[in-house]
């Protein structure tokens, strides 16, 4: 364990930010997983909310900074594409 103050008040923060990156991880796999849910199931109009859900929560990943915009960009591309093929 850190002896100095400033040491201290960093692994303090770090626990923070490492808690509030895990809940937006894990709610953006929770979203993520209900458009693959719906899509297998076949349901279009809860594919189509799922996957809106799911890219809201992408760009709020990426305006915390846990996800880089090109990651994001990639995810919602691939999301997309999935639903593009259900829809046709």
């Amino acid at each position: 364990m850190a002896n100095i103050k400033s040491a201290m008040k960093r692994a303090k923060t770090n626990e923070i930010s490492r808690q509030r990156n895990k809940m937006v991880k894990t709610n953006l796999k929770t979203s993520v997983k209900k458009f693959d849910l719906a899509v297998t199931e076949g349901n279009v109009e809860a594919a189509q909310e799922a996957f809106r859900l799911a890219t809201k929560k992408i760009d709020m990943a990426v305006t915390k900074g846990v996800l880089h915009k090109n990651t994001a960009a990639r995810k919602k591309s691939t999301l997309a594409r999935i639903l593009n093929k259900l829809t046709a």
